[in-house]
C-alpha cells in the first residue's frame, strides 16, 4: 500500500482524506462539529470572496463548463485565454506568460519540455514532488544538492559545467521560491549570483509565493529583487488565487517554444472559460486591494511571533506557511491531532514519518487573509495546552484512536 497507504484501515476519512463541510471560510464543519481551521491554502481569502464568487458564477452562466472545446492549438484559443496571459506577464515582470490546465501537471511538463537528455538538471533536496516526478521524465544527468546548500550547489555547477562540455547541453537549476512544508525561501540571491561564473538557466517554482511575497505580491523573486535573474517563473492558481490551473513566465522566445511543444498543453482540452474569467477577477483583486496580502501578513505575524514567544520551534519560515515542530512519532502525532480537533475543535495538517524523519512531529498551519488575531490567540493558547500533554507522556504508546476511520 506504500509508506501512508499501511495506515488506511486507522486514518482514512479521519487523517487522510477528511471531509471539511460548509463556506470555504476559517471556521468549517467536520464530522459535525465546527472547526477553527488552518489547513486551506486560501492565503488571501478570495476563495469565498463575493466579487470572486460573482464572476465565478456569470462565466458559468454565460459560458458553461465546456467552452472552449478542443486544445488550444486546434481549436481552444480565446481572447479571454490571451488577456489572462498578458496580465500575468506584465504583474511577474516578464515578457510573455503560458496558461496552465494544473499546477502539478504544468512544473512536470515544463521540465519535461525545456531539457533533453544531453541537458543537465541541478535542484534541492526539498523540492516539491511535482519537481521530482518531472526529472523523472528526463533522460540525462540530474544532481541534487542539500537544502539551501549553496556551497554544495557551487560543487554540482563545476560537475554540471563539466559535463555540459562533453555532452553539448546546457544546465537547468531548479528551485522553489517558498518552500511548503518548512516555509523558508530558496536562497535565490546566492543562486543568482553563480549566475557570474556559471552558465545556466533558473527555474523557479513559486507556487506559495505567488500572491504572498514581494512589495505587490509578485513573488519570491520581487521580494528578494531578482526577477530579471529568475529565467523561468512558475506560479499555480490553487493557492492565493484560489482556483485551478497556473501559469509560466518567461521571455517571449522561451513562452513560444513551450507554447509549440509542450505536450500536456497541446494534446490537453483549453482552460474553461469560467477558470479563466474567473482568474482574471482574482488576479484584479490581488493587484487592485492589497489589503488582502497586508491582512495575510498581520495575521502571519501574529501566530509567527506569538507561538515562537510560547517555545514552539518554527524552523526557518520566512513566509506565511506555519511550521511547529514537535517530537513524537506516529502514534503521539495522531493523539495530539484528535486532541485538537475532537477538544479544541481546531483543524490542521499535520505530518509524521515517512514525510519526516520518524522523531518529529510537524503540524503546519497557513494564516488567511480572513483570520482573525482572536483565532490566533485561542490557537497559541490551545497548542500550549496539548504540547504540555505531549512532553508529558499523555499520548505515548496509545497510537491511533479507536472508532474514527470510515470504511474505504
Amino acid at each position: 500500500m506504500g509508506p501512508l497507504g499501511q495506515y488506511i484501515n486507522q486514518a482514512h476519512g479521519y487523517y487522510m482524506f477528511p471531509k471539511l463541510e460548509g463556506e470555504l471560510a476559517p471556521r468549517m464543519n467536520f464530522r459535525g462539529k465546527e472547526m477553527l481551521v488552518w489547513s486551506l491554502n486560501n492565503y488571501l481569502g478570495l476563495g469565498n470572496h463575493p466579487e470572486v464568487r460573482k464572476a465565478d458564477a456569470e462565466a458559468a452562466k454565460e459560458w458553461g463548463m465546456a467552452n472552449p472545446m478542443g486544445a488550444r492549438m486546434m481549436s481552444g484559443q480565446t481572447d479571454y485565454h490571451e488577456e489572462l496571459e498578458r496580465q500575468l506577464a506584465n504583474f511577474v515582470g516578464r515578457e510573455s506568460a503560458y496558461l496552465l490546465n494544473y499546477g502539478y501537471q504544468g512544473m512536470l511538463s515544463i521540465i519535461d519540455t525545456l531539457v533533453d537528455r544531453k541537458d543537465i538538471i541541478i535542484y534541492d533536496s526539498e523540492a516539491h514532488a511535482c519537481i521530482i516526478d518531472g526529472m523523472r521524465l528526463h533522460l540525462g544527468k540530474r544532481f541534487v544538492y542539500p537544502h539551501n546548500n549553496m556551497e554544495n550547489l557551487e560543487k554540482e555547477l563545476q560537475r554540471a559545467t563539466k559535463l555540459a562540455e562533453k555532452t553539448g547541453g546546457g544546465i537547468l537549476v531548479i528551485s522553489e521560491g517558498v518552500y511548503g512544508m518548512s516555509g523558508d525561501l530558496g536562497n535565490l540571491p546566492a543562486i543568482v549570483e553563480f549566475k557570474k561564473k556559471y552558465n545556466f538557466r533558473l527555474l523557479v517554482d513559486d507556487a506559495h509565493g505567488f500572491g504572498t511575497m514581494g512589495k505587490t505580491g509578485a513573488g519570491t523573486d520581487e521580494h528578494f529583487g531578482v526577477q530579471e535573474d529568475v529565467d523561468v517563473y512558475f506560479a499555480t492558481f490553487a493557492k492565493s488565487m484560489a482556483g485551478i490551473g497556473g501559469f509560466v513566465a518567461s521571455k517571449k522566445e522561451v513562452f513560444l517554444y513551450l507554447m509549440y511543444n509542450m505536450r500536456s498543453q497541446v494534446y490537453a482540452k483549453s482552460l474553461p472559460m469560467p477558470m479563466v474569467i474567473g482568474a482574471l477577477k482574482r488576479l484584479e483583486l490581488l493587484r487592485e486591494q492589497p489589503e488582502h496580502k497586508a491582512n495575510l501578513w498581520k495575521i502571519v505575524n501574529a501566530l509567527q511571533s506569538g507561538l515562537k514567544k510560547s517555545g514552539f520551534n518554527l524552523g526557518n519560515t520566512a513566509s506565511p506557511v506555519t511550521p511547529v515542530f514537535l517530537s513524537g512519532g506516529v502514534p503521539e502525532a495522531t493523539q495530539l491531532t484528535y486532541d485538537l480537533r475532537e477538544n479544541y475543535n481546531i483543524f490542521c495538517s499535520i505530518v509524521g514519518y515517512p514525510v519526516v524523519p520518524r522523531d518529529v512531529i510537524l503540524i503546519r498551519l497557513i494564516p488567511t487573509a480572513v483570520h482573525t488575531l482572536e483565532d490566533v490567540e485561542y490557537t497559541i493558547n490551545a497548542f500550549s495546552e496539548v504540547k504540555k500533554k505531549l512532553d508529558s507522556g499523555e499520548y505515548t504508546g496509545k497510537g491511533f484512536p479507536e472508532n474514527v476511520a470510515s470504511k474505504v
